[in-house]
């Protein structure tokens, strides 16, 4: 019971995140979003750490690869996702982070090779992709504007995430780091050098209010701080399959809430569109088969002939 509250509520603080931010952008800049995001964060996790008494990793190539992995999976696409907020829906957005597992398939792929897709798994980012160019919809391109750059933005994000969990899967997962110290040394270094960008990326003036503050709060010590060990908790009960139908809920949770809160309108195109995203991604994910299940039944078939 514990852990199924554990996993509804990491839907919904990931589902939200994406309103936190639509609110925090009406008093502080897009690069102070992802700024504060992370500091809280990593404050959250060091407290946790500290308490669970944590073990930081001695080698200097562990450190390294989680460098890489906090630029790749925090630094770049929490900025790009909170600049697309200023031009598309927080609706939107969250539809656009579900794109995740699609991206992920297909770089851990083509760029790391840590694994081969079968028929179906083409599939599902065959169909993904069309879900995306659905969702877009280069059919009105002229009238999109700063939105077009928005959307672009948020893709570029989600590739991020696919490169990350690709270098994730590649170059630390084969280590023993345990998900608490990798959840610390990732949002931690992502912290540290976004405090080094402060003069570039935070020096906008802010214009307060407890809506912005409660909004940065709770991106950062819930949404990037609490819910990652959350997640190891479901993690470790449910595994990854059952953990990953968190996709699933996100955008559910983040659409809901900005319509609900926010006001926000969908046009025709952007459910329709999600929709054939996450017939996508339950291919890719392997949670409804096609070929391989035909495949199977007919190898069963040859046996039970023999």
């Amino acid at each position: 019971m514990k852990v199924a509250v554990q996993f509804v509520a990491m839907g919904l603080v990931w589902g939200a995140s994406f309103l936190f931010m639509k609110v925090a952008l009406g008093g502080v800049s897009f690069g102070q979003v992802a700024w504060a995001r992370l500091v809280f964060g990593a404050l959250t996790l060091g407290i946790i750490a500290l308490v669970m008494r944590v073990r930081l990793p001695r080698e200097p190539i562990v450190w390294l690869h989680f460098a890489v992995v906090a630029v790749t999976y925090c630094v770049i696409p929490f900025l790009l996702f909170a600049w697309a907020e200023q031009y598309v829906s927080s609706s939107l957005a969250s539809i656009y982070n579900a794109v995740t597992p699609i991206t992920t398939a297909i770089l851990v792929t083509a760029a790391f090779r840590v694994e081969k897709l079968n028929r179906d798994q083409v599939l599902g980012v065959l169909i993904g992709v069309v879900g995306v160019v659905v969702v877009v919809g280069p059919w009105a391109v002229d009238a999109l504007g700063g939105s077009l750059w928005g959307q672009l933005a948020c893709l570029g994000a989600v590739t991020c995430y696919g490169f990350s969990f690709g270098y994730i899967r590649k170059f630390i997962s084969p280590r023993a780091v345990s998900a608490t110290t990798s959840a610390f040394l990732n949002i931690g270094l992502a912290a540290v050098i976004m405090i080094l960008l402060t003069p570039v990326v935070a020096w906008h003036p802010i214009t307060f209010s407890w809506p912005v503050l409660l909004s940065l709060l709770a991106l950062g010590a819930l949404g990037t701080g609490v819910v990652y060990i959350w997640n190891m908790n479901v993690l470790r009960a449910w595994g990854p399959t059952a953990t990953s139908g968190v996709t699933y809920v996100t955008p559910v949770v983040g659409v809901a809430l900005g319509i609900l809160v926010l006001g926000e309108h969908l046009t025709w195109n952007e459910p329709v569109g999600a929709v054939i995203v996450l017939a996508g991604i339950l291919l890719t994910q392997q949670r409804v088969r096609l070929f391989t299940r035909r495949q199977a039944e007919l190898a069963a078939q040859e046996a039970a002939a023999r």
